[in-house]
């Protein structure tokens, strides 16, 4: 389930943000606003919900780092 907060990632390949990963700011009507920070700059992009899909933002910590 896609809920604001959620850590997500792009996962259509026609998309120009494919694999990127950012944070769900609202869901409305099957749409999500995702916000994406890199470096200097932020980006808002709203995408379809079936676009999306949940990461686990704790992968790849090891346990006690």
């Amino acid at each position: 389930m896609i809920l604001p907060g959620s850590a997500v990632r792009v996962k259509n390949p026609d998309d120009i943000y494919y694999n990127f990963q950012g944070q769900v700011q609202r869901v409305t009507d099957g749409k999500a606003a995702v916000l994406f920070e890199g470096g200097n700059w932020d980006k808002l992009i709203t995408f379809r919900l079936s676009e999306i899909e949940v990461v686990d933002a704790t992968a790849g910590r090891g346990k006690g780092k």
